[in-house]
């Protein structure tokens, strides 16, 4: 019996460590799984640079998420370099305004650097009509004259959230949601702005929607607008 009795006290306090070393095992692999959650979501959200730059290399065949990266002993100044851009352009245009860019395509070291720039001029009138940067937030900072700014929430509230600003207001421009800028004042307007991408993209709303190739089908237009195809029609022969 005591012979027994002891097995079973042993079986007991086995069990009982084996239970420990269980619990032990299961916390660090949680905390392992935490971690690598962790060091995952800093990847995605992240574009950490793995050397010190990545001139755009516009003649490589590579395919890659961005241009391929320039051998660096063949890296100039110019790469990093361009002027003119707050050189005021022509406005004579439909929409009275004149929109300068500086993206990776015009300063090939901008290239994985998550950064781009744009000059605007606007005259008296002029709009930058409903626009969007799918891979980018804006911000704008008045240079000279009145802007009136705004941008729409997404589906349900579709929230227009708009703003005068005079010269050196900052407005910020949600990534992927539709904005545009208007001259409101009497005389003209001068902005500089910065965009979180070197690729920002532009979206134009009524070119995508009327101008598209190919054309997007009337029948399609027009349930979505809940007009007329002959209205719809109209509209596309503006673009």
């Amino acid at each position: 019996m005591v012979i027994v009795e002891n097995e079973k006290a042993k079986g007991v306090a086995k069990n009982k460590e084996k239970t420990k070393d269980d619990a032990f095992k299961d916390e660090v692999m949680a905390s392992v799984q935490s971690q690598m959650k962790t060091i995952n979501a800093d990847f995605k959200t992240s574009d950490i640079p793995l050397q010190d730059f990545c001139v755009a290399d516009f003649n490589s065949p590579a395919r890659v998420n961005g241009y391929a990266c320039m051998d660096p002993k063949l890296v100039k100044p110019e790469h990093f370099f361009v002027s003119g851009l707050l050189i005021d352009g022509s406005t004579s245009n439909p929409f009275g305004t004149n929109v300068n860019r500086i993206t990776v395509d015009q300063l090939p070291g901008l290239n994985t650097l998550g950064l781009s720039t744009v000059h605007v001029n606007y005259a008296q009138g002029g709009v930058v009509p409903l626009h969007i940067h799918p891979r980018a937030t804006e911000m704008l900072t008045v240079l000279e004259g009145t802007l009136l700014v705004g941008f729409v929430t997404s589906n349900p509230e579709n929230r227009l959230i708009t703003k005068v600003l005079q010269k050196g207001d900052v407005f910020v421009f949600p990534m992927g949601h539709i904005h545009f800028q208007q001259n409101v004042g009497h005389g003209n307007v001068s902005v500089l702005g910065f965009l979180s991408s070197p690729n920002p993209g532009v979206i134009t709303v009524a070119n995508a929607v009327f101008g598209s190739n190919p054309l997007l089908g009337d029948e399609i237009l027009s349930k979505a607008f809940q007009v007329e195809k002959k209205i719809i029609k109209d509209f596309r022969a503006q673009f």
